[in-house]
């Protein structure tokens, strides 16, 4: 029973440590979230200035187009022979140059927006390189956590072996059943003032008499689990790690 104590230990241990390696990758749930949120800041902030600048392009092309507009009615002038002709020319070419005035002064707003967005890019840049540092930073922390973890695992994994030449074959496997059945807690409990301490169900007076004696191994009734006496062993906790 030291022996099979001893294994139990090792494997609640090695139980722990294997929810603790389903649990950390979970932590790096809140960075990767944190992550993205400043990806797309970062995205945003380059589209502003993109889309100032497309719109400056479309402005400049505009201005293009509309004073080619007003050089194409300025030769016509010459070859206009009525006055109504003449003046209608003459107020075309001058709304095509109020609307590249227009143009001009949205050009010139655009240009001093695009100053202020690029100023900002660049302090966004700055912030959230920083803060990708720190995340991976945190990353990294919660990788070497995991292989800590993974690496203590398999060190006790490695301990199992010589434990399990100690014990009986049959009461091994009944354990190995046990702890299969049950999925997670120990498979081995010590009576509680005649209580199973695994569910907490009352054990029979005559099971715990053959419990103390020392000369028969029992399985708790209700739930399975092998019982042994803690008073055979001292304290439980220390007959496990003896």
């Amino acid at each position: 029973m030291n022996s099979l104590l001893q294994l139990q230990e090792l494997d609640l241990e090695i139980e722990r440590l294997k929810a603790r390696e389903a649990e950390i990758p979970k932590q790096k749930n809140t960075y990767e979230i944190h992550r993205r949120r400043l990806a797309e800041e970062l995205k945003q902030s380059e589209e502003r200035c993109k889309r100032l600048l497309l719109e400056q392009r479309e402005n400049e092309g505009e201005i293009e187009q509309k004073q080619a507009q007003i050089k194409k009615y300025d030769g016509q002038l010459l070859a206009v022979k009525k006055n109504e002709e003449y003046q209608a020319l003459l107020h075309e070419m001058e709304m095509l140059r109020k609307q590249i005035a227009l143009r001009e002064e949205r050009i010139i707003a655009l240009m001093l927006e695009q100053d202020e967005a690029k100023a900002h890019l660049e302090e966004d840049r700055k912030r959230i390189e920083v803060e990708t540092r720190n995340i991976d930073e945190e990353c990294a922390k919660i990788d070497r956590e995991l292989a800590e973890a993974v690496a203590a695992r398999e060190r006790l994994e490695g301990q199992r072996a010589p434990l399990l030449g100690d014990i009986e074959s049959s009461l091994l496997s009944r354990y190995t059943r046990i702890r299969r059945s049950i999925r997670t807690g120990p498979a081995v409990v010590p009576i509680n003032n005649e209580y199973c301490s695994g569910c907490h169900m009352m054990v029979t007076p005559q099971i715990i008499n053959e419990l103390i004696a020392g000369h028969k191994i029992h399985a708790c009734s209700h739930c399975g689990r092998l019982l042994y006496h803690a008073d055979n062993f001292g304290d439980a906790e220390q007959a496990a790690k003896a």
